[in-house]
């Protein structure tokens, strides 16, 4: 069974856009994720239903007109099965001519993903269930 695990957006104020979405729809964040390495800051938001959306901010990601990476829609991740689906999808997709953009590997935030792009680019991951290997 495929489904969204969660979407998420580049922000360029994260706290701004956390309250946005706590003070108007409801969300639940979780604690906020700092990669001292890459400068990466994120929240994972919670709405009703399941629903997630993950807001992230790092120094280099500046605005939509950034060359490197513009704020806005980040990344679909889908939840394909255990780590071995992960794994044997990413192979699948690569074998048809899709890029690969990021090998399978477990996230500093505790995730198996790979990340593949889709026909027009957009970065889409691929998760493992969590706590499914």
């Amino acid at each position: 069974m495929m489904q969204i695990e969660h979407v998420a957006i580049w922000c360029g104020d994260i706290d701004r856009l956390k309250g946005f979405y706590e003070t108007w729809f409801g969300a639940i964040a979780g604690e906020r994720y700092v990669n001292a390495k890459t400068g990466l800051e994120s929240y994972f938001l919670s709405f009703t239903g399941g629903a997630r959306l993950e807001l992230m901010q790092r120094p280099d990601v500046t605005d939509r007109a950034s060359p490197a990476v513009p704020r806005g829609l980040a990344h679909l991740a889908l939840v394909v099965g255990i780590e071995g689906a992960v794994d044997a999808l990413t192979v699948e997709l690569a074998q048809h001519g899709h890029r690969v953009a990021g090998q399978p590997r477990r996230t500093g935030d505790g995730y198996y993903e790979s990340v593949v792009l889709d026909p027009e680019g957009n970065r889409v991951e691929l998760v493992a269930e969590r706590g499914g290997t």
